[in-house]
C-alpha cells in the first residue's frame, strides 16, 4: 500500500467513524471544522502538489516546508555559538548592540576565541602607551577642493533608499547629524529621508545614475548641479562596482519598489529594477577621471571619488595609468571587499568574485604610493567593520576611513534575519511595507545610531594608544599580525606586496606588480 492510498484509507475511516460516532454524540461533528480542511488539503498535495514531497506525504509533508521555513531561526537562536554565526556571529552582534545602548562592550571570563587558530588577526600593545585626541578620529578630504571635508574616520556605508525602509534611512541620517559624520546615500540616489535628518551626505552615483538621469538612462549635469549644491551633499561618488555584486548592476526588487521609489528613481513599477553592469559616462580610465573632475566642478568644487570591489588588478592600475595620463586625481577612493552584502546579489557573484577587503584595500594603497599618488588621495574600507579592532586593521593596511552598513543595520534594529530582499524585513529595516518600518522608532533609533559610532570610535582611539600610535597615519602593516595555517604569525607587512613610493613610474619592479602594470592601460580597462 502506498502513503497516498493509505492517505485515502484513513480519511475515509475518520469520516465513517465520525458519522456513527455522532449518532449517539452529536457534538463531535465540530471536529468536521479541523478533519474537512485537512481532508480537502490532503486530497489537493496528492493530486495537484507543486512538490514531490506532498505527491507523496499529503498533509504531513507539509511539516518538513515548516520546518525549512523556521530553519534560520533555529539556526541562529538555537544552534550557532557566540562566534559561529554568519555573516556576523552573535558576539559581534551583541557588541554592537550593547554599545548602541551605551555600554562599552565587556567581556567577562577571558575569551571566547582561540587565539591559536588559523586566521585570527592580532596587534601588539606598547609599554609606551599614546593617548590619542579626538582630532585623530577626523580626517580632511579634498585638500586641494574649493570646498573641502574633514570627515570622520567612521561613517554609513552606501545603503540606498528601497533596500533600506524610509524610517530606518531617516535614523540613520539623525544619528550622523548628532554623532558628526556622514550617511552615503548608495546608488538610489539623493531623496527627501536622506535630507530629513540634517546629516551630512554623501551622494553615490551608481549606472543608473537615479535622481540625475535623462529619459533614457544616461547621466543629466543640469540635475545633477541642482541637486548637489544643497549643502548636506559635503561629497560625491562614483559607484563602479560593490562587494556584493562586482560587475552586476544594482538590484531592487519589484516587490521593494513603491510608488515614492519608482518616482524618484525614475523606474516603472511592478518589475525589479536592475541597474546597467557599466557606466556610460565613461568607456575608458581617462574618460572616467575626466567624469571625476565634472562631478567635482558641477558640484561647485566639492570633493569627488569612486568606489569599487578589486577585481583584476591591471584594470585598477589601468585607473592609476589614466590619473598620470590625465592629471586628474580623485579625492577619494572607498575600497569594497567581496564580503559586503547589504544588497540583494546572486549567490555566486556574492560566494565567488572580487577581493576581500583586506587584500583589496592593500593593493590600492600600494599602488597609489608606487605611483606617488597616495598623497593627494584619501582611502576608505568598505566590508566587515564592526568593532574598533577592525577600524585599527584597516588603518594600518592603508584606509584612512572606515565604511559600515550592516552594523549600523543593527542599531536600528535589525537581527540578521536573512529576509532583505523578500519586503518581509521582520524588523522593519529592509522593507518598503509601512506595517513593518512603522516598528522603527526614529526618535529612540537616532541615538543608538550615534552612540555606537561614538562608543566605536572611543575603542579605535583606545586601541590606537595601547599599540603606543596616536595618530592613526601611523598605523602600518606591521603592526597587525596574523595566523597561519601552521601555527606561526605574520605581520601584514609580509602577507601583502607593497611598493616602495614612485616605484612604478620607473625601474625594476616586483612580482606580482610587474605583471599587472604591464598589462595595464589608460586607454581601456
Amino acid at each position: 500500500m502506498t502513503v497516498r492510498q493509505g492517505f485515502y484509507i484513513v480519511s475515509i475511516v475518520l469520516f465513517v467513524a465520525v458519522a456513527l460516532i455522532a449518532i449517539v454524540w452529536p457534538a463531535i461533528l465540530w471536529s468536521l471544522i479541523v478533519l474537512v480542511p485537512l481532508f480537502l488539503v490532503g486530497v489537493y498535495d496528492a493530486t495537484h502538489g507543486i512538490h514531490n514531497v506532498l505527491r507523496n506525504y499529503p498533509v504531513i509533508g507539509h511539516i518538513r516546508y515548516f520546518a525549512e521555513f523556521i530553519r534560520p531561526e533555529i539556526q541562529q537562536y538555537f544552534v550557532a555559538s557566540n562566534l559561529s554565526g554568519r555573516p556576523y556571529p552573535r558576539e559581534t552582534r551583541e557588541l554592537v548592540g550593547a554599545r548602541a545602548h551605551g555600554g562599552d562592550g565587556i567581556q567577562p571570563f577571558g575569551t571566547q576565541h582561540d587565539l591559536l587558530s588559523s586566521g585570527i588577526e592580532f596587534a601588539m600593545h606598547s609599554m609606551s602607551p599614546k593617548e590619542p585626541t579626538q582630532d585623530a578620529a577626523r580626517v580632511l578630504v579634498g585638500a586641494d577642493c574649493a570646498k573641502p571635508y574633514e570627515a570622520s574616520r567612521l561613517n554609513v556605508s552606501a545603503m540606498s533608499y528601497g533596500a533600506l525602509s524610509r524610517n530606518a534611512v531617516i535614523a540613520m541620517n539623525r544619528g550622523a547629524a548628532l554623532g558628526g559624520f556622514y550617511q552615503d546615500t548608495g546608488e538610489g540616489g539623493l531623496t527627501p529621508h536622506h535630507l530629513e535628518g540634517g546629516g551630512d551626505i554623501v551622494w553615490e552615483l551608481g549606472t543608473g545614475y537615479f535622481g540625475c538621469r535623462t529619459a533614457d538612462g544616461n547621466f543629466d549635469p543640469d540635475q545633477f548641479r541642482d541637486k548637489a549644491a544643497h549643502d548636506h551633499v559635503k561629497m560625491v561618488e562614483i559607484k563602479v562596482s560593490q562587494g556584493a555584486k562586482p560587475s552586476h548592476g544594482g538590484v531592487l526588487p519589484a516587490a521593494k519598489i513603491s510608488q515614492e521609489i519608482s518616482k524618484i528613481r525614475g523606474v516603472p513599477m511592478g518589475q525589479d529594477c536592475i541597474s546597467p553592469p557599466a557606466h556610460t559616462a565613461y568607456s575608458n580610465p581617462c574618460e572616467m577621471m575626466e567624469f571625476v573632475a565634472q562631478l567635482r566642478e558641477l558640484s561647485g568644487g566639492k570633493p569627488a571619488g569612486f568606489k569599487l570591489c578589486i577585481g583584476r588588478r591591471s584594470e585598477f592600475l589601468s585607473i592609476v595609468k589614466g590619473m598620470l595620463k590625465t592629471g586628474i586625481t580623485p579625492d577619494f577612493i572607498v575600497v569594497d571587499g567581496s564580503e559586503g552584502g547589504t544588497g540583494a546579489a546572486p549567490l555566486e557573484f556574492s560566494n565567488s568574485l572580487g577581493l576581500p577587503i583586506n587584500e583589496g584595500l592593500a593593493f590600492v594603497h600600494a599602488s597609489l604610493v608606487g605611483a606617488g599618488l597616495r598623497d593627494k588621495i584619501k582611502i576608505g574600507a568598505s566590508g566587515k567593520v564592526a568593532t574598533g579592532f577592525d577600524m585599527v586593521v584597516k588603518m594600518a593596511l592603508g584606509a584612512d576611513t572606515c565604511n559600515v552598513a550592516r552594523p549600523f543595520m543593527f542599531t536600528v534594529g535589525c537581527i540578521q534575519a536573512l529576509r532583505c530582499h523578500t519586503n518581509k524585513c521582520p524588523t522593519g529595516v529592509a522593507t518598503q511595507d509601512p506595517e513593518r518600518y512603522k516598528a522603527i522608532d526614529i526618535e529612540k533609533k537616532h541615538l543608538r545610531v550615534a552612540t555606537y559610532h561614538e562608543k566605536t570610535i572611543e575603542s579605535f582611539l583606545a586601541l590606537m594608544g595601547a599599540m603606543g600610535v596616536d595618530q592613526a597615519e601611523d598605523l602600518t602593516p606591521q603592526h597587525i599580525f596574523l595566523r597561519g595555517d601552521d601555527g606561526s604569525a605574520r605581520s601584514y607587512a609580509d602577507v601583502f606586496s607593497w611598493l616602495e613610493k614612485d616605484a612604478l613610474l620607473g625601474g625594476a619592479l616586483p612580482v606580482p606588480f610587474d605583471r599587472h602594470w604591464s598589462h595595464a592601460s589608460a586607454e581601456h580597462f
